[in-house]
């Protein structure tokens, strides 16, 4: 690769170098923050030689080159930009602050939600278990251990109001305890539960008698109930906790901050947050949760037709995080049902159906390879490979999707599903319907249907390349070279670490999971430690430590990059045991890692092994799923 070109060829179709705020890159993607993204040509900037694929994510331009490469394609932009070099969390920042105020707000909310998903899933997925159990064998209601499991269902949407205080202290740069003691004072036992402001009086639901004045302030009265499942009155009060402790942080002498600035904190919010904060903000809350709510029961499924369509479009825009809080309010409420989860799990789904049928219907083996895994990975609620990889790219599927998913939308609010949690879709939703399993199965089966026929139907694989191009004309003279491998013969990437083996489409990235950069596998490590895959040389050592580039003695490229989005540790937890250049055996220890503090940190440690030049070879194939050691042929590879 002529690095300077490529850099070049980005740079002009990307509006020039006047157009560049921030660049920065990681392991595999040069990532740019630009003024304005009309400006950029996203078909000519995948179209430059080097250059693997091209997408926009949170206000960043993502550009997909590839270890080894990328580092110096991205030394060679900032040389001809004339940007400053920054890291991966300043172009985040630089992103971040381009962004209008409602995006910022939408990433906010993903922010505070998304933390606390496990918590919601837990409570989710117990409720369902009980459910399910409950329907077998109603007896169980009155035993012990439905008692003891039915609390546990129960804490985190009894709770939620702590657990998005502690949440969004983190997010808003605040003490965590502090605005656990906020989040609590709102659901304190001593006030009658949000859930039992009204009782059965006869015939009659009827104010609770237990409400009484809590405060009176002239003619305004407040009353002694609490905010449970409430959600916008918590964020509200933490942001407001966290900007007056700054504040205090800063006026109050060090000598009495300690004794202070909590007490000040806590006072002030908690009163302003019974006085005006929980007030205002519930009423704003319980009109947007009637919007949601009113929207999805419009009669026929209208209403739920219309979310399925237009779903998929907020994933690419990247404000689908604010439906976690329309979820948690929808579980906050009287019935605790979720009926947004189902609408959503149909537009997943008809992404996920629209891009099988690209599998199925493709010629282009690398399409193909991208495709199938993507698909089978929105089946599981992870949409982004199906969407980013495939369907935006050729279009017509995404659209397709869109319409599956507008049917099964459709079915899903007219049957009236359900859903005992958030943060779980596809097929995992099962296990969070109880009551619902024979609609969510239709549901989902008609959105297949519909979204695989008509993306069958419309996909056309794109033109190929006009013999003469310089990429056929470089395919012509390597084979009139000789420099194309004996068909038939078969080589093989061993395992570098133990651990459990999965297949790409469930690492935690979008891009390994649609396998841009290549196909390949991934591991779960159980041990902190990389070994060579293989006999070659470490072509590269990164200087974050968190990925190594590796070629085989029989041509065979190679990258493994340990965790995701690891590179933001740079290089803390990680012990490089090789250099780049050395000459490796296989078997060779080559690093070695904390796996416990990096996922302490809230780094996922899903490892990938991709084989980055795939598509010179006839087929690779990962052979092992499950547990692993190191030295087990893992990807076979047939010339």
């Amino acid at each position: 690769m002529d690095y300077r070109a490529t850099a070049q060829g980005i740079l002009e179709h990307i509006g020039g170098a006047d157009n560049v705020i921030s660049a920065a890159h990681c392991a595999t993607r040069l990532r740019l923050v630009i003024a304005d993204n009309s400006k950029m040509d996203k078909a000519a900037v995948e179209d430059v030689d080097g250059v693997k694929g091209a997408f926009e994510a949170s206000g960043q331009i993502q550009i997909i080159i590839g270890t080894g490469a990328v580092n110096k394609v991205y030394d060679e932009f900032i040389k001809l930009s004339g940007a400053s070099e920054g890291t991966k969390d300043d172009v985040k920042a630089a992103a971040a602050q381009k962004q209008n105020w409602f995006m910022r707000a939408i990433k906010t909310l993903g922010d505070i939600f998304v933390p606390i998903i496990p918590a919601i899933v837990a409570s989710g997925l117990l409720n369902g278990l009980l459910g399910g159990l409950t329907q077998i064998n109603p007896a169980l209601a009155d035993s012990g251990w439905y008692n003891i499991i039915n609390m546990m269902a129960g804490a985190a949407l009894t709770m939620l109001p702590i657990l998005i205080a502690i949440s969004a202290a983190k997010k808003f740069g605040g003490n965590q305890f502090l605005a656990a003691v906020i989040g609590f004072v709102m659901i304190h036992p001593s006030l009658v539960s949000a859930w039992s402001q009204y009782v059965q009086h006869g015939s009659k639901m009827v104010v609770n008698p237990q409400i009484h004045a809590l405060l009176k302030i002239g003619s305004f009265t407040v009353k002694n109930v609490g905010y449970q499942g409430h959600v916008i009155p918590v964020i509200i009060a933490i942001w407001f906790m966290c900007m007056m402790e700054k504040r205090l942080h800063k006026v109050v002498p060090e000598m009495i901050d300690l004794f202070v600035t909590p007490l000040v904190t806590v006072l002030v919010t908690g009163l302003l947050t019974f006085i005006v904060i929980g007030p205002v903000f519930s009423t704003v809350e319980s009109w947007i949760l009637l919007g949601a709510t009113t929207l999805i029961k419009l009669p026929l499924g209208i209403g739920g037709l219309i979310i399925g369509f237009v779903y998929a479009f907020t994933v690419v825009a990247g404000f689908h995080h604010m439906y976690n809080m329309i979820e948690a309010q929808m579980l906050g409420s009287l019935s605790h049902l979720n009926i947004w989860m189902p609408v959503a799990t149909a537009a997943n789904v008809g992404q996920g159906a629209a891009a099988m049928a690209v599998a199925f219907k493709t010629k282009n083996k690398k399409t193909e390879a991208m495709a199938f895994p993507a698909s089978l990975s929105a089946f599981l609620g992870i949409t982004e490979p199906a969407i980013f990889g495939v369907n935006v790219r050729y279009r017509r599927p995404f659209i397709s999707g869109c319409i599956g998913g507008a049917v099964g939308g459709m079915l899903a609010s007219w049957m009236g599903i359900g859903a005992t949690a958030y943060g779980v879709t596809g097929l995992f939703g099962f296990l969070i319907v109880p009551g619902f399993w024979i609609q969510y199965g239709i549901m989902m089966a008609a959105t297949f249907a519909v979204a695989f026929a008509v993306s069958f139907i419309t996909y056309k694989d794109p033109a190929p390349a006009v013999a003469g191009t310089a990429k056929a004309m470089e395919a012509e003279i390597l084979e009139a070279e000789g420099d194309v491998e004996e068909e038939g013969k078969t080589k093989v990437v061993f395992a570098p670490a133990k651990g459990r083996a999965i297949p790409s489409s469930e690492v935690q990235d979008p891009t390994f999971a649609a396998e841009v950069l290549g196909p390949g596998m991934a591991i779960i490590p159980e041990e902190g430690k990389i070994y060579a895959p293989f006999d070659g040389t470490l072509s590269m050592m990164f200087d974050t430590k968190h990925a190594l580039g590796l070629v085989s003695d029989d041509g065979v490229e190679v990258l493994i990059h340990v965790g995701v989005d690891t590179v933001n540790l740079k290089g803390e937890h990680f012990t490089a045991k090789a250099e780049s250049g050395d000459r490796i055996s296989r078997g060779q220890l080559l690093l070695e890692f904390d796996i416990p503090a990096i996922e302490k940190a809230g780094y996922h440690i899903d490892t990938p092994v991709i084989v980055t030049n795939g598509d010179q070879f006839k087929s690779v194939k990962a052979v092992k799923q499950g547990p692993v050691e190191p030295g087990e042929p893992v990807i076979e590879i047939e010339s």
